[in-house]
């Protein structure tokens, strides 16, 4: 589920690191703080949210390594 709430987005970042640094305690806690901002997961209990990009985010440019 894709989110246009700024405040959601960060959570789940937030959530993603905590899991793979193994913080189950911490997760918990993020957990709770979506559910109060009316996040619900998909079914699978997996967010849809991306976990990593391959574009740069729409109007920026990739970094170049060449300069001009």
């Amino acid at each position: 589920m894709a989110t246009e709430d700024p405040m959601v987005a960060a959570l789940l970042r937030e959530r993603e690191g905590l899991v793979q640094s193994g913080l189950t305690d911490r997760v918990a806690q993020v957990d709770e703080q979506l559910r109060l901002h009316g996040y619900k997961p998909t079914a699978d209990g997996k967010s849809s949210a991306p976990t990593s990009r391959s574009t740069p985010p729409k109007g920026r440019r990739a970094s170049s390594t060449e300069k001009a």
